[in-house]
């Protein structure tokens, strides 16, 4: 009997380490999708000229308070520019020629105030032909305000952090080893922490505001954290805190997790801040102008 209840005791822990390595897996996988999905991530491509390959990573992120630098790495025969304007304006377009530093070109994109948007692309010439970069259309850029590493560091710990265990809650939801309801509890500590703490705040030095999602408005990066939010608050309070776990509080915990995970992702910041630049040319207030794209 001792010996039955030590392999089953063992057999029990190495389980628990498999879903947490999976976990793992799991979690790590949904960040480098994130990363190359996400809109404010820099936009890799290749490109053929001068009878060379070249790699190219153009931002879609910056702070309000520096020009971008645009580089590129190109033979030095190619020539380039930049062309941008404000984002949903009717502005014309400028152009803004880039200067060879090196083996590299380069050129500076002016800072905009919070939330505001570029559109640019890079023409390159050989003397034989003029290539675009992206070769799809144009790049937007979107300006935010700088954010404290004690803000934006605990932010992304967190989140990451409650992402992994509710991997793990989910896993456990599925084959338990008796630890759902304290998975699915700190789940929810965390999720707390990195999107009701941390994220409010972060988004202030941001975008000027703590709050962009419902009932406020409808950032999508917000709501989508609302949402988990709510599928765990629905998933502890059917677990309860002494009840038996039976196949319903498993259930309830698996649901919210599939909802978590699956609002997660969807690329972050899709329809976030956006400056109407029109508004702030009429009068009114940054926050006032912006709202989502």
């Amino acid at each position: 009997m001792a010996g039955n209840s030590s392999g089953a005791t063992r057999g029990i822990r190495w389980r628990r380490f498999l879903f947490w390595v999976l976990a793992v897996i799991i979690t790590l996988a949904l960040v480098v999708y994130q990363r190359v999905t996400g809109p404010t991530y820099p936009l890799k491509g290749e490109v053929n000229i001068a009878g060379e390959t070249l790699r190219y990573k153009l931002p879609r992120s910056a702070v309000t308070t520096e020009d971008v630098r645009i580089l590129i790495s190109v033979p030095g025969t190619v020539s380039g520019k930049v062309i941008w304007k404000r984002y949903k304006t009717g502005d014309a377009l400028t152009e803004m020629p880039m200067v060879r530093e090196g083996d590299r070109l380069m050129a500076f994109l002016p800072a905009q105030p919070l939330a505001g948007k570029l559109q640019y692309h890079l023409a390159l010439n050989d003397g034989q032909r003029e290539v675009k970069l992206p070769e799809g259309g144009e790049t937007v850029i979107r300006f935010r305000g700088p954010v404290p590493p004690w803000a934006m560091i605990p932010h992304i710990l967190f989140m990451f952090i409650a992402m992994l265990v509710a991997t793990r809650t989910g896993l456990e939801a599925i084959w338990p080893t008796g630890q759902l309801r304290c998975h699915a509890w700190w789940t929810l500590g965390f999720l707390l922490l990195g999107g009701f703490v941390f994220g409010p705040i972060v988004e202030w030095y941001a975008f000027g505001m703590p709050w962009s999602g419902i009932p406020l408005g409808w950032d999508l990066t917000d709501n989508k954290t609302l949402i988990a939010l709510v599928a765990y608050v629905i998933a502890v309070i059917v677990l309860g805190v002494r009840r038996p776990i039976r196949a319903r509080e498993r259930w309830a915990v698996l649901i919210a997790t599939i909802v978590m995970l699956g609002i997660f992702m969807i690329p972050h910041s899709m329809y976030g801040s956006e400056l109407d630049y029109s508004k702030l040319e009429s009068g009114a207030s940054i926050t006032e102008a912006i709202g989502q794209g």
